[in-house]
């Protein structure tokens, strides 16, 4: 009997592979499921097993069954793992993703599973946590804080009941590395969460997944009772989260858990000192409790000897938009935004000139082709505006208006705000008005109509019309102006990171603003 390897990642049944799979067992294949390799762009992926190992094809549909077991499909592609796109990655997290059964524990276990958990569980736990500080292992959901730091934190702090929590709320756009490792490899992350538990000293935890992912719930759910005897005394659950953006935010995700509204608490006290029920918790991204097996396995310094600058270890960087080859592609920090866009992801689907990327999420700022030069490196993009947050990349080609990106940017963040602090709750809704204006006098100096909702019109002149500038020039030293506010007073990072894409757009395309460069700049 055949064995064939075909992806039950959500991304891959969406595109096909469960019809694929049917069509193959139907034709007397034994068909092992895995995770997704990470490349879109050719699922449904098939593997067919051979003696030297798996012959790749794709994209396959369900009448290319005969042509695959016949070694006659014209999209042979060989071994998968010596693609170009996949022979330049340096697969540390990944590695296990679209190799093995995501629920079979002999398979992970034939794969270095657990062997993380063992060297953890023979060391004390401090020796844990200077392994984790050693390996400059960072944050890899936001603001790259040192994941050693948040761990010191909660070891020192007084015994009684301590908590482990994984971040799995992956609302970014243009992200789905989460996703991809919960359903590809969900004992890694497992894993990650009992060597935190055994370094702090915490007996339960959770993982919080958006109601958006019913598949890696299910493979989640089930990876847990399928572990429960190897990670024990620790357990753990799952809870889901009705999917507002906001429960990014830790404090948020821990008032959700709480069976509580998602607001976001005021800080101090940190989660490490007083989080989840009020006890001291390890809140953690999936992507750097899932980086932590290997770091315990391999040594804190075969981690650390990748990366870029105080940026270590590598980045599952997901590339979406509109890009050729869309997916996720694992690498040391430190590679450039050129060689991510037009190499790796081969340009544009749309075979236009890329004209921007935003990198980081809907709240990630906009960067144009003459800054491709950047490598990816959280110090660096920091540096010239930006954020790497959880790595995503989305991609725009020429046709883009700017001004309608940085309208969006303002308006998620009016519709995902918790409503707590007033510089995300009303500024947002301000922002959106003002751009509005901004658009619709560009829109007017092109000889169109000025598109203002009559409601914003009548905000603008029923009150103290006089001291309003609206021009385009003042509109956008208002813009400014409040970006600055958002920036600064916000409670949270929704808030906080909004005028990124806003000022990143006036920045770099003021074009689309209908104002000439000097004139964006002359306003900050």
């Amino acid at each position: 009997m055949r064995r064939v390897f075909i992806s039950r990642d959500m991304a891959s049944v969406a595109l096909g592979a469960d019809d694929v799979a049917h069509a193959f067992a139907e034709a007397g294949c034994e068909v092992v499921r895995t995770g997704s390799r990470g490349l879109f762009a050719i699922e449904p992926l098939v593997e067919i097993e051979v003696d030297q190992g798996r012959v790749g094809y794709g994209p396959v549909s369900p009448g290319d069954v005969e042509a695959v077991l016949g070694g006659r499909h014209p999209r042979r592609l060989g071994d998968v793992a010596a693609l170009p796109f996949f022979a330049r990655q340096q697969r540390v997290t990944f590695a296990r993703c679209g190799v093995v059964d995501p629920l079979g524990l002999a398979d992970y276990a034939a794969h270095a599973g657990w062997a993380g958990l063992a060297v953890a569980r023979s060391a004390t736990r401090q020796a844990v946590v200077d392994a984790i500080k050693a390996s400059g292992l960072r944050g890899r959901g936001g603001a790259g804080f040192p994941t050693g730091i948040k761990w010191q934190t909660v070891l020192d702090a007084p015994d009684g009941p301590k908590y482990v929590v994984c971040n799995a709320d992956e609302g970014d756009s243009g992200t789905f590395a989460d996703r991809m490792l919960m359903e590809g490899d969900p004992f890694c992350l497992i894993e990650g969460m009992a060597i935190a538990a055994h370094a702090v000293g915490a007996d339960h935890g959770y993982v919080y997944i958006r109601s958006e992912y019913p598949f890696a719930v299910d493979t989640m759910r089930a990876a847990i009772e399928l572990s429960a005897s190897h990670i024990a005394p620790f357990t753990l659950e799952v809870r889901v989260g009705a999917g507002a953006y906001v429960c990014g935010e830790e404090t948020a995700l821990l008032d959700s858990v709480e069976g509580k509204r998602g607001q976001v608490r005021a800080k101090p006290p940190l989660p490490a000192i007083a989080g989840l029920f009020g006890r001291p918790t390890v809140i953690n991204n999936v992507l750097s409790l899932a980086a932590v097996p290997f770091i315990l396995s391999h040594g804190p310094e075969a981690y650390a000897d990748i990366g870029f600058g105080r940026s270590r270890g590598t980045m599952p960087i997901q590339l979406a938009g509109n890009v050729r080859n869309g997916g996720l592609f694992e690498v040391g920090f430190g590679i450039t935004l050129d060689e991510l866009v037009n190499d790796i992801g081969g340009g544009t689907h749309s075979g236009r000139p890329v004209r921007a990327v935003q990198v980081g999420g809907p709240l990630g700022a906009y960067f144009p082709p003459s800054m491709f030069h950047l490598p990816f490196d959280y110090e660096a993009f920091a540096e010239a505006g930006g954020l790497i947050g959880h790595a995503g990349i989305t991609v725009f080609d020429d046709r883009v208006d700017m001004a309608r990106m940085a309208r969006f940017a303002m308006e998620f963040c009016a519709v995902e705000s918790c409503g707590k602090c007033t510089p995300c709750r009303i500024g947002a809704t301000r922002g959106v008005e003002i751009i509005d204006r901004v658009i619709g006098a560009r829109e007017g100096k092109a000889g169109k109509s000025p598109r203002i909702p009559v409601q914003l019109d009548k905000a603008l002149h029923s009150r103290a019309s006089a001291r309003i500038d609206a021009s385009a020039t003042g509109q956008i030293e208002l813009l400014r102006d409040l970006c600055d506010t958002m920036r600064h007073g916000s409670l949270c990072a929704l808030g906080g990171f909004t005028p990124y894409p806003v000022l990143s757009a006036l920045d770099h395309f003021p074009e689309d603003f209908g104002v000439p460069a000097h004139v964006v700049v002359a306003a900050e």
